[in-house]
């Protein structure tokens, strides 16, 4: 049986770059920026027209959720259909997997450095060492309050190096093909991924009235931040794959659930508190995600808009922006060459793009020499 590697989905790779900034701006940002409102004219009449992003940067978390998701999705998509066929060897995949993963977590690590002095000020002396020794191990995150230790968004490299892990077993289950009982699945595994949240709701383990994107006790870190509440997120990407197969890459049906999966993303972001900050972390935006998914997957307008080449470009960079913006920013602030240069005035703007072009060139001169080097000393490239 011979298998081939599916078709590159470059519109995925361009919505990468938007969830990633997002992340940077949840971060280094104040939503409110981003309420943009002006007058025009109309028929003698003055209208004001209003672009409201706030509530899409305030919830620069889902963008996560997202990559879950999408990861598990585009590991299914080039590797399923050989793992039903038995011919995906995992432990070539799982070298593949740490050759692309690692190069960049480690140069995160090497910037954190100077994290550590204060993780030792912040925490006893028995938590630092196990935060030592779990994080360059990918583990730090099956220990909630070490999760975010010495570089803070690694603590999902700790999920998705457990996600890696599962994938071959995953993937080798064949996926119904009727598409009502994969809709079916899809389903199972939503509310699955929703027990979590609707279970921190219900019992308030933390006793925090209204939980938000500033809370933080221990319980909520576990379902923030531990691999294990976001692995229904990761079995959904796997599992769309399947759906993804059954559906015509042409025709309005794509178009239709990618225009829905935004729209509906955004009106749920627009209600703000209204709607359960433990539930819209992860589990419930899962369908949503989905439909988006399988709209930029497709071939239709939305697909070629987000396919554009500087999307694509600086999509592919999105692990790297992803995994280092913290120290990127602190090395851009920390060493104060925008006063030096006088272009503080022009802060934060200016940082957001010495950032993305940092991670641009992290991903040419780091990520892909040092993947190139460790697949072949591993022997883990995998055959077309």
């Amino acid at each position: 049986m011979e298998i081939h590697r599916p078709a590159r989905l470059d519109a995925l790779t361009g919505l990468r770059c938007f969830a990633a900034v997002n992340i940077v701006l949840f971060h280094f940002s104040n939503p409110d920026w981003f309420n943009f409102s002006t007058v025009v004219r109309i028929f003698s009449h003055d209208v004001t027209l209003r672009l409201n992003f706030a509530p899409i940067v305030n919830a620069g978390y889902a963008s996560v959720s997202f990559f879950i998701l999408l990861s598990g999705f585009v590991l299914a998509y080039n590797y399923a259909v050989r793992a039903q066929a038995g011919e995906l060897e995992r432990g070539r995949f799982w070298k593949a997997r740490f050759t692309r993963l690692y190069p960049i977590y480690f140069l995160g690590l090497i910037l954190s450095l100077g994290m550590l002095k204060l993780e030792y000020s912040a925490r006893t002396h028995e938590m630092f060492w196990t935060g030592v020794v779990l994080t360059p191990l990918l583990l730090q995150g099956w220990v909630p309050m070490l999760a975010t230790f010495w570089n803070t968004p690694a603590w999902t490299m700790s999920a998705e190096s457990f996600f890696y892990a599962l994938f071959p077993w995953l993937a080798k289950w064949k996926p119904p093909t009727q598409m009502g009982k994969l809709l079916g699945v899809l389903a199972c595994i939503w509310f699955v991924g929703m027990v979590p949240g609707a279970l921190y709701i219900l019992l308030n383990p933390d006793g925090i009235a209204h939980p938000d994107r500033w809370s933080s006790a221990p319980w909520l870190v576990a379902l923030k931040f531990t691999p294990l509440p976001h692995l229904a997120s990761f079995t959904f990407g796997v599992v769309l794959a399947g759906l993804d197969r059954l559906l015509r890459r042409d025709g309005w049906v794509r178009l239709a659930l990618g225009v829905f999966g935004f729209a509906s993303i955004f009106g749920l972001l627009e209600l703000g508190p209204k709607v359960p900050y433990a539930l819209i972390h992860d589990g419930l935006l899962m369908p949503l995600f989905g439909c988006i998914v399988l709209g930029l997957a497709g071939k239709n307008l939305l697909a070629t808009v987000l396919s554009i080449r500087p999307l694509v470009f600086i999509g592919e960079a999105s692990y790297c922006m992803y995994l280092l913006h913290f120290n990127l920013w602190n090395l851009i602030h920390d060493s104060h060459v925008l006063n030096k240069l006088h272009l503080n005035q022009f802060d934060p703007w200016i940082s957001y793009v010495l950032l993305i072009g940092m991670a641009i060139l992290a991903l040419h001169y780091v990520e892909k020499p040092a993947q190139t080097q460790l697949r072949r000393l591993m022997h883990a490239v995998m055959p077309e």
